[in-house]
């Protein structure tokens, strides 16, 4: 070390000193806006039972074929280390390191979500986080904003219902809420809602127990998804999907792109398709949940978007946000980049460390070698009209969490939990 004397400042030609202050001055990265508190671990997919009719995807081509995967879980509203008994949706988003590129499902443990209109998206995430004043959450924000949107009532009897506080990550369901589109080789799409069911079913904490949990340990979740896994007690959940034909949309008195319902699944059946298994512990809490990003706009092959206003606004949100809280070059991360081999004319920028030697940074060209990847069909619309801003015509704001309340046992049903009316009242009164 660089001293005159014992007592001496020190000198700016200590340059470890420098370089190691300057390095862990800038260790922290903004934390996602949302999601922000999650926990990661890696496993595989594998189907079980043959939609190859419904779509083309390589990754469910068959029975049997196995496809890495990582998964991140997470609450949402709530800061990076907040506590992870908090009542607030849970974040449930996989990705898929298919043959043809990563397909990211990024989903919550409900079926539905509180708005179906992505320019509401903001204005909802700022009521529901702390007052921009005192920087505490306040109830009479949250409620002022939600009596404004009345579609957010299906997804409260879900939030305030028993079910509202998972007991941890590997003990929940997931969805992928929005509707996407399947596509087969002919041509011929599906709108579809994916699914996720725990084997080891459902488990859920009452409000005093969350608080003794959360008291005692504020990641008693990440703890017991990493302890169980590393024990060989490996979570599982069964994939499953309902499928709706396009032509068929306006049999029902709901809009099935609309994200604030639920598909009956006595009309729209569950359709099992195969199991998820989580094996492996990630190796670096940064690399590998931190630096996970995810973006409903990644896609693959047979897998497509459909009009869903929130999912359409999702698409460019993800992105966006990535760039901002990593860079542009997100997708080079590791835990990001596909696993096959894959090919662009995206150049240079912050960050840039794929070591690339082509001449040729465009496309087409007589000198590269890179050719076009497979056809495959996308589905096609015939659009004509007049362009204006509306509301959706079937609404229906009331109905679905209306039969969803009457159909809930009028009594706190302790201790198994069972779906209530009372357990909503009491956990709304707080």
């Amino acid at each position: 070390r660089y001293y005159t004397e014992v007592r001496s400042p020190i000198l700016l030609e200590d340059y470890h000193l420098v370089e190691k202050i300057a390095d862990f001055d800038r260790e922290r990265i903004p934390e996602r806006v949302v999601h922000a508190r999650g926990a990661s671990a890696k496993g595989f997919f594998e189907v079980t039972h043959d939609v190859s009719h419904l779509t083309c995807a390589d990754f469910l081509r068959a029975p049997g074929v196995q496809t890495p995967v990582i998964v991140r879980f997470s609450t949402v509203i709530h800061e990076r280390g907040s506590p992870e008994t908090l009542r607030d949706p849970r974040g449930f988003a996989i990705k898929f390191y298919t043959r043809e590129g990563n397909w990211d499902l990024v989903g919550n443990n409900f079926p539905v979500f509180f708005i179906r209109d992505g320019m509401k998206f903001p204005d909802m995430v700022h009521a529901l986080k702390p007052n921009p004043k005192t920087h505490i959450q306040e109830n009479w924000r949250i409620l002022d904003f939600f009596s404004h949107h009345p579609e957010s009532l299906h997804m409260f009897t879900f939030l305030f219902d028993d079910i509202g506080v998972p007991a941890d990550y590997r003990h929940m369901d997931g969805s992928g809420v929005n509707t996407y589109t399947l596509v087969n080789r002919a041509g011929k799409a599906h709108y579809v809602k994916f699914h996720w069911k725990p084997t080891c079913g459902v488990k859920s904490l009452l409000e005093e127990e969350a608080v003794t949990v959360g008291g005692t340990n504020h990641s008693h979740a990440t703890k017991d998804l990493t302890d169980s896994i590393g024990a060989g007690n490996y979570p599982e959940w069964t994939f499953y999907i309902q499928t709706i034909d396009p032509d068929h949309e306006d049999r029902f008195d709901f809009d099935p792109l609309d994200v604030t319902k639920t598909w009956p699944e006595d009309v729209v059946p569950l359709q099992p398709v195969g199991r998820l298994v989580l094996n492996r512990n990630i190796d670096n809490f940064f690399a590998e949940n931190e630096q996970l990003a995810f973006c409903p706009g990644i896609i693959v092959p047979g897998v497509y978007y459909s009009d869903d206003k929130l999912l359409q606004t999702r698409i460019f949100s993800y992105s966006d946000t990535q760039r901002h809280r990593l860079g542009p070059n997100y997708l080079l991360l590791p835990a990001n980049a596909p696993k096959c081999s894959h090919h662009n004319n995206h150049y240079d920028g912050l960050m840039n460390f794929m070591h690339r030697d082509e001449e040729v940074d465009y496309f087409p060209s007589r000198f590269d070698p890179a050719k076009h990847a497979p056809r495959y069909p996308i589905p096609s619309r015939t659009l004509n009209g007049r362009r204006e801003k509306m509301v959706i015509e079937k609404e229906n704001n009331f109905k679905q969490p209306g039969e969803r309340y009457r159909s809930m046992d009028p009594a706190r049903c302790v201790p198994s939990y069972c779906i209530n009316q009372q357990a909503i009242v009491m956990n709304l009164h707080g």
